[in-house]
């Protein structure tokens, strides 16, 4: 279960990347911010999925 909640997670930071990089090009502050806060929430799961998978073997 803990691959596809990394892969979702993944999913969630390249779509905050795409978000950043459209804000930039569009000089949308608030869509640039949006795109990092969403980059940050998916590396945070995924990491807490990693700790997740350390203790689960």
């Amino acid at each position: 279960m803990g691959i596809f909640k990394k892969l979702r997670n993944t999913s969630e930071k390249t779509l905050g990347q795409a978000k950043e990089t459209v804000g930039k090009h569009s000089s949308d502050d608030q869509l640039q911010a949006e795109g990092k806060k969403d980059q940050a929430k998916g590396s945070f799961k995924n990491a807490g999925e990693d700790i997740k998978d350390t203790f689960n073997r």
